[in-house]
């Protein structure tokens, strides 16, 4: 056994414990795009920051309600201090005990709380979008993978069907040579070209074993996991029928998640305008305050001396102080912002410049988009004359490879024509393999930006395999 043989089957040998091991389970394209959606890191981040967005939606809301805190202090005292129960100067040990709560509220601040919501709101829808974005880029590079497979699988037949005529011919032409009827040369070549074909399925079975793994690293799924595919006949029974690329491209500005995320940008940067050039305008607010204190020098009167003097008792109750020493306040304040160092102005300007910024980013969006549908379009048209040329190059091929096959069987041609002729058909089938998938991906392009979801059972009715 030859070297090249031995790495055949080695290789052979690689596949089939592959293929065993991904066979157990066959998922559909849709099953891989749902479990994209599910399991992928990067979406798993995006809608982390959809859920950050939201609370900050709901925190906005929230500033509008006044706020309120309660306090508690304990005190100790030693030295000069006043006393609380004859408001004198004394030097003396003493503690307190205060409790309270207070409130402030914006009455009017130049709208700049209204605004931030609705910011924060565009903001929120924003981030949604944009991790609509990443499911819908994670989709078409799933869909991208898995017709991968699918052209590998079709490359591999082809490959197995060469293998096969040069193997049937190989025989065909030792009983030729045994007989006497064409030379040992003609056999050789003929060996040489099966050799040959071989080392191309070994290739083409190498291919799909990566297009497996690429998918399945695609779906962070590790190697040693069962997985396969289903594998459907997919055949272009027909012409196309696409929308014209302007229709097409009317239709997707109104879906595509990447526009609706610049614009939500274009209206926060709106907002965030509205804000910078409310700080300009005065604040006006309330606040107010309510507590009361304890202190064990404040003692209780017992009566009053005949000239008019207190008797003191012992320290008045904690809840008798609570009540006797109640105080509370309401404050309303105006705050009028006069020179800030510019920074007001400044970051007006700024907020300026981000908003031209946003409005470039939207146009560019969608110039981008215009430019991906006419291309896509374009393809896709390209593809499909390309696959009727192929198909047709194919029929020529397959003729005329028929016609040298029969004439070099009763001597007519060399070997060096046959392979010729065997070699300008393999190409053309796996010329033909590839427009065909080329055409399909380019189709479930514009049906994606058309908002379908990604699907090849509208390709062909054949049984999923």
């Amino acid at each position: 056994m030859n070297k090249s043989a031995i790495q055949y089957l080695a290789v052979l040998f690689l596949v089939l414990s592959v293929n065993q091991v991904v066979g157990q389970k066959s998922w559909s394209l849709e099953e891989c795009i749902n479990y994209a959606y599910e399991n992928n890191i990067d979406i798993k981040k995006s809608i982390i920051e959809v859920e950050s967005a939201d609370d900050d939606r709901l925190q906005s809301k929230l500033g509008l309600l006044p706020t309120l805190n309660a306090s508690a202090s304990q005190s100790y005292y030693f030295g000069r201090n006043l006393d609380p129960q004859t408001n004198l100067y004394e030097d003396q040990q003493s503690d307190n005990s205060n409790f309270g709560a207070s409130t402030d509220v914006t009455l009017f601040n130049g709208l700049q709380k209204i605004n931030t919501i609705r910011k924060t709101q565009f903001d929120y829808l924003a981030t949604k979008y944009n991790s609509d974005k990443i499911r819908n880029d994670m989709s078409l590079n799933v869909a991208a993978g898995y017709l991968q497979i699918l052209f590998n699988i079709e490359l591999v037949k082809n490959a197995e069907r060469q293998v096969e005529i040069s193997q049937d011919q190989i025989n065909r032409t030792q009983k030729q040579v045994e007989a006497g009827s064409v030379a040992r040369g003609s056999l050789y070549d003929i060996q040489a070209q099966g050799a040959s074909e071989e080392a191309n399925l070994v290739s083409a079975q190498n291919r799909l074993m990566l297009a497996y793994l690429d998918l399945m690293q695609l779906l962070d799924l590790e190697a040693s996991v069962e997985f396969d595919i289903q594998k459907p006949e997919l055949e272009i029974t027909g012409a196309p029928t696409l929308l014209p690329a302007e229709m097409i491209y009317n239709k997707s500005v109104t879906l595509m998640p990447e526009i609706k995320s610049a614009e939500y940008q274009v209206l926060s940067a709106e907002r965030s305008l509205s804000i910078a050039k409310g700080m300009r305008s005065p604040r006006l607010y309330a606040s107010g305050s309510y507590g009361s204190n304890y202190s064990r020098q404040i003692l209780d009167i017992l009566g009053y001396t005949s000239s008019g003097l207190p008797i003191w008792g012992d320290t008045k109750p904690f809840d008798q102080q609570l009540k006797d020493n109640r105080a509370g306040n309401l404050f309303f304040g105006l705050n009028i912002p006069i020179f800030n160092g510019y920074q007001v102005s400044t970051n007006i300007n700024q907020t300026k410049m981000y908003q031209e910024t946003v409005d470039l980013n939207l146009q560019a969006e969608k110039l981008r988009l215009r430019k991906n549908i006419e291309s896509a379009h374009a393809d896709a048209m390209a593809a499909y004359q390309t696959y009727l040329a192929r198909k047709k190059s194919v029929e020529a091929f397959r003729e005329a490879f028929k016609y040298t096959e029969e004439k070099f069987n009763v001597g007519m041609v060399n070997s060096t024509d046959y392979n010729v002729s065997k070699i300008q058909l393999a190409n053309a089938e796996s010329d033909l393999v590839s427009s065909k998938f080329d055409y399909i991906f380019k189709t479930k392009i514009l049906d994606f930006y058309l908002g379908k979801s990604l699907t090849l059972n509208d390709i062909a009715n054949v049984t999923i395999k």
